[in-house]
């Protein structure tokens, strides 16, 4: 799926009164905090963290345990 960018643009351009080169400049996250769409995945915590290190743990190049 897609950006709507006509639609993003009248928000940043008109909307939010941002310059041309300002609006080019955000990233989509940026756009979106200043146009009050916050929602999404909640930040990482600790839990989260933890999860991912277990899911994917570092391992060293040749190492027995199939690092690469």
């Amino acid at each position: 799926m897609g950006f709507d960018w006509p639609m993003l643009m009248r928000l940043g351009l008109h909307g939010l009164g941002l310059t041309p080169e300002v609006f080019w400049s955000l990233t989509p996250a940026e756009l979106r905090v200043m146009l009050g769409q916050q929602g999404g995945d909640a930040g990482m915590n600790r839990d989260r963290l933890a999860d991912l290190m277990r899911a994917y743990p570092d391992t060293k190049k040749g190492s027995p345990d199939g690092g690469v």
